[in-house]
């Protein structure tokens, strides 16, 4: 929050409290608010995430005695935008933009801006609110974990049913050495550039801008006074976890599966980042997959072909289903067996699609060969290639 952000924002109408409102007042309105307007009770409402940080800022103000009176004074010093003069001024208000003031008191005076009656600068007037210690309760902005990649390989039957596997994650945590703080002595300040919130504006005007990681306490908020030898002042440090990890039945090759609050802690009360797992599916001996479809290629005799019967099917994990073929199915057919096949997200199955293979013998008996030799005796004169000659003679 910068010094700007801190006297124009209305932290009573925020928590929707009058500006006289008990202490008892303000805590019954935060509590109120704080439930309906909780992450955890609007999972995935953005909206309802910026409320609660809205809100939790103003209690952090308004509920801290201190905090508050230098609150009220500060809204009571420059009013709406404008400086209010004292009994020993020219009377009246001065309206002096409050974007050229804030900014002049890091550069010194500005022209016409008064600067005497400030002494050091704007900064002096807000020093104990926004230059004190993170040890003293300044409010510094929660950081989100980042989010964490990994990968896992799973059977063929796995990724269809469904498994739990376990799963070893390197990535950034809180340094044991300074609890986080990243200060040998555990008591960092407050970023004097971006005033704890780890972001600087930039360009813009009005009430637009763009915002960037501050350079300085590299978006953490926190500049260490006497860097922890461990993290080297960051506060972070490589940290590597074991973990069961679901991966829901019906995964599918090169699949990216996003396991919400299992990445990376977050700092200073923020949330945990997110998991992404990639998904590599291993190859199956008998089984292909086709989305939620499972494939299965099934040999039949010539004989099987021709007159037709029942042949046997295997599925996976379960029992065989029996199909009928019928009679003169031609090799390459594909038929269905319902509800075999892998697990849809409502939990539903596809089917099993079982091609036909029709099996050539390498070698027959006299018996067999005989046979044959007496059915194409019985079929002389039945070309199957006839048709084919045509179409070419009238292409």
């Amino acid at each position: 929050m910068s010094t700007k952000d801190f006297v124009e924002k209305d932290y009573y109408k925020v928590l929707g409290v009058p500006k006289d409102a008990t202490e008892a007042e303000i805590k019954k309105a935060y509590r109120k608010l704080a439930r309906e307007y909780h992450p955890d009770a609007n999972k995935g409402d953005t909206r309802a995430e910026e409320r609660f940080k809205e809100i939790s800022e103003a209690n952090d103000v308004l509920g801290d005695p201190k905090r508050r009176k230098e609150y009220d004074d500060a809204r009571a010093l420059f009013g709406n935008g404008g400086f209010r003069a004292g009994p020993g001024g020219a009377g009246g208000t001065f309206n002096f933009d409050l974007g050229d003031l804030f900014g002049g008191a890091q550069g010194g005076a500005q022209p016409g801006g008064g600067a005497g009656g400030f002494g050091g600068g704007i900064g002096d007037v807000f020093g104990g609110l926004f230059n004190r210690g993170a040890g003293a309760g300044t409010r510094v902005q929660p950081r989100r974990g980042q989010d964490v990649e990994s990968e896992v390989t799973l059977s063929f039957t796995e990724a269809v049913d469904g498994a739990t596997v376990p799963l070893r994650m390197s990535s950034s945590a809180p340094c044991k050495a300074c609890s986080g703080t990243g200060d040998k002595n555990g008591t960092p300040r407050v970023c004097p550039t971006c005033v704890g919130t780890g972001q600087v504006s930039r360009g813009g005007s009005g009430s637009f801008s763009l915002t960037d990681p501050c350079v300085d306490c590299k978006g953490r908020g926190l500049i260490a006074q006497d860097p922890c030898e461990v993290c080297k002042g960051s506060g972070r440090a490589r940290s590597s976890r074991t973990m069961q990890v679901r991966i829901p039945p019906g995964v599918s090759d090169g699949q990216r599966i996003r396991l919400r609050g299992k990445g990376a802690p977050g700092e200073r009360g923020g949330p945990a980042g997110d998991l992404y797992v990639v998904v590599h599916v291993g190859s199956h001996p008998v089984f292909g997959r086709k989305g939620d479809n499972l494939t299965v290629t099934v040999p039949v005799t010539y004989a099987e072909a021709v007159l037709g019967g029942e042949v046997k099917v295997p599925t996976l994990g379960g029992p065989p289903v029996t199909l009928k073929l019928p009679a003169g199915t031609p090799n390459g057919r594909t038929m269905r067996a319902r509800g075999k096949g892998a697990v849809r997200k409502d939990g539903t199955r596809g089917d099993l699609l079982v091609t036909v293979e029709v099996v050539v013998p390498k070698d027959l008996s006299d018996k067999a060969k005989d046979a044959l030799e007496a059915y194409r005796e019985a079929t002389t004169g039945e070309d199957p290639r006839a048709a084919l000659f045509e179409a070419a003679k009238g292409a």
